[in-house]
């Protein structure tokens, strides 16, 4: 089947000498992967490596088997040109961080337009805005509500969080059950948007930052299938320390 639709560049391996296998979460036709023979080496042909940097937003025209194997990628463009997605440094931390927890979280080969719309539109805001600190905690929040198993914030003046329940409760029940500060902090997160996060102002910003993101990556670990720990957490811990 021919296929024209946006995509998310997810992941690009190296395969052989000259070869890529991307990983691209489609709008039209969720996750797919595609061999692109040549790429690195051929400077003719249409596809150019560049275009395949994780989280590039592109257009693609594609033959799909929908087989579960690699697919045949004719065409591809940008969609939105971003301008420091992939330049800023502090962008590029957030960018590897959040392409690793995209391959653990996006597995099924089926649409879900209303993710990719949140995937598309969160890229964007992040391209064009400088005050980024808080990005990732929000975005992972907001990421496990399309994943199934945002928390339930019906009670979230309570005192502590569960990990495995994902529950807010008065009191400490099990190590599982989590309070204090970095608990305090994290309801912060609910109920607000990109645009409006900057208000959250943590004392000791970084340490607590890290520590919220762990809460986070905790709860993730309980709740994802195969989760891993991303490999490029110790370099975003450096970005916001």
């Amino acid at each position: 089947m021919q296929i024209t639709t946006p995509a998310l560049v997810i992941s690009s391996l190296k395969y052989g000498e000259a070869d890529l296998i991307v990983r691209c979460f489609t709008r039209e036709a969720g996750l797919k992967s595609y061999l692109l023979r040549s790429i690195l080496k051929s400077k003719k042909g249409k596809l150019k490596k560049a275009l395949f940097l994780p989280l590039t937003l592109l257009e693609l025209q594609a033959q799909h088997k929908d087989k579960g194997t690699l697919e045949y990628l004719k065409e591809a463009r940008l969609l939105h040109s971003f301008t420091s997605l992939h330049t800023n440094l502090v962008k590029q931390g957030l960018v590897m961080f959040l392409s690793e927890i995209l391959q653990m979280a996006i597995q099924e080969e089926e649409q879900n337009t209303s993710l990719f719309d949140f995937l598309e539109n969160s890229f964007l805001w992040l391209d064009v805005n400088e005050e980024v600190a808080n990005f990732h905690i929000l975005f992972l929040l907001q990421l496990s509500g399309h994943l199934g198993f945002y928390p339930d914030d019906h009670e979230v003046n309570q005192e502590c969080f569960h990990l495995e329940e994902g529950v807010f409760m008065p009191s400490r029940i099990d190590p599982l059950c989590l309070s204090g500060e970095t608990v305090d902090h994290f309801k912060q997160f609910f109920g607000i948007e990109f645009d409006t996060m900057n208000r959250i102002k943590l004392t000791k910003q970084q340490r607590l930052s890290v520590r919220v993101l762990n809460l986070l990556l905790q709860y993730y670990q309980l709740h994802l299938q195969n989760y891993k720990e991303p490999k490029s957490l110790s370099v975003l811990n450096q970005l916001f320390s």
